[in-house]
């Protein structure tokens, strides 16, 4: 389906996938059952040196055993590539053998390591800028995920912090560190395993900003779609992304049995300001601590879209679409990993709509002309 009318330097393409995590490899693996070739119909570019999108960059102990839902590829178990018969294998390893043996299995060639700087709108095309060429695509699925972005709440104070503050994407053991007061905020998932996993090395406080919800019963697959209807429902009124974990809550594993026992979730409320030695919360009390560990969640990797002017006066992207990856401004542009697809089991999904209304969009538009 390629067209003519490529500039000088500039490679025609029928779609640019940008970013090889769980959502874009899902979609190079239906773009090309949907009749798309690899480099002519579409060609996939990531920024990592490696196979294993964000994976390959988890902590150490975050193991197929502790990790929060890994799934498979379309047409590819994890198994077949992995050996999962010792949980103990940690993710940042076992996960990248499967993407890399994944893009072997079924011919996605990554192009990698790969940055795009920019997306323009050029018309019937968009310019999509990296720093190894320049290419002119008639549709785009963006699949950056929200690791290179995290996220960290403004403080008072947070300045003149004398300790250390990191975030999770900084996180590597817990030996890190032995000795120190570590106060984590968050109320996620990764808040609640880091939090138990320092906690066996030194003393710390938890802080979160609402009372954590614990869910106590089986995630069954009708609350699964319930859940991912409240999230999908905000991106289609344009709303920012929510938190799952929002509309979840933290399931109630024999870790987290474990950790109340130990009473290391003896949570408290989030404080009002940072000060030179710790933080203060608003009825004056203060505590001093040695490092922050912000487990505050990641934001959408989506400054190179800038330019398309695709956000609301809000901060969020009215999308449209079977699984709302397609954003309504634009049907030549799909958000994959975005909203209710940022999930591994929603990515693989998302991954096939969004390839579908793409290829169905491009065939429409090619027979109008």
């Amino acid at each position: 389906m390629t067209s003519e009318g490529n500039t000088e330097n500039t490679t025609p393409v029928d779609v640019v996938v940008i970013g090889a995590g769980q959502a874009g490899l899902s979609a190079a693996y239906y773009l090309r059952r949907f009749g798309l070739e690899p480099e002519t119909g579409f060609v996939v570019f990531d920024r990592s040196f490696g196979p294993g999108g964000a994976w390959q960059h988890r902590w150490p102990s975050l193991t197929l055993n502790t990790v929060n839902g890994l799934h498979d590829l379309p047409g590819s178990a994890f198994s077949d590539a992995v050996d999962t018969g010792s949980g103990e294998v940690p993710a940042s390893s076992a996960v990248p053998a499967y993407y890399g043996a994944y893009e072997k299995e079924f011919d996605l060639p990554v192009h990698r390591p790969v940055q795009v700087t920019v997306v323009c709108n050029r018309g019937e095309r968009l310019r999509v800028e990296t720093d190894t060429g320049v290419y002119s695509a008639r549709g785009l699925i963006n699949a950056t995920g929200t690791w290179e972005h995290p996220f960290v709440p403004w403080y008072p104070g947070a300045a003149r912090f004398r300790g250390q503050q990191l975030h999770t994407k900084d996180y590597r053991d817990a030996e890190q560190f032995r000795g120190r007061h570590v106060l984590v905020v968050g109320g996620g998932i990764s808040a609640v395993q880091l939090l138990d996993e320092i906690s066996f090395v030194t003393t710390t406080t938890w802080v979160t900003r609402r009372e954590p919800v614990w869910r106590d019963e089986e995630f069954t697959p009708e609350f699964g779609r319930t859940v991912i209807a409240a999230v999908e429902d905000r991106v289609r009124h344009g709303l920012p992304p929510g938190s799952v974990v929002s509309v979840t809550g933290l399931p109630v594993t024999p870790m987290i049995r474990a950790a109340r026992e130990r009473e290391v979730l003896d949570r408290l409320p989030m404080f009002a300001e940072i000060t030179e030695t710790g933080v203060r919360w608003p009825d004056g009390t203060t505590l001093d601590v040695d490092v922050i560990l912000w487990c505050t969640g990641f934001r959408s990797s989506l400054d190179h879209l800038a330019p398309l002017g695709l956000r609301n006066p809000g901060g969020g992207i009215t999308m449209t679409g079977r699984l709302a990856t397609q954003v309504a401004a634009d049907p030549r542009i799909h958000l994959v990993g975005y909203g209710p697809s940022a999930s591994t089991i929603g990515a693989n999904r998302a991954g096939r709509a969004a390839a579908r209304e793409l290829v169905d969009h491009l065939t429409t538009g090619a027979a109008a002309l």
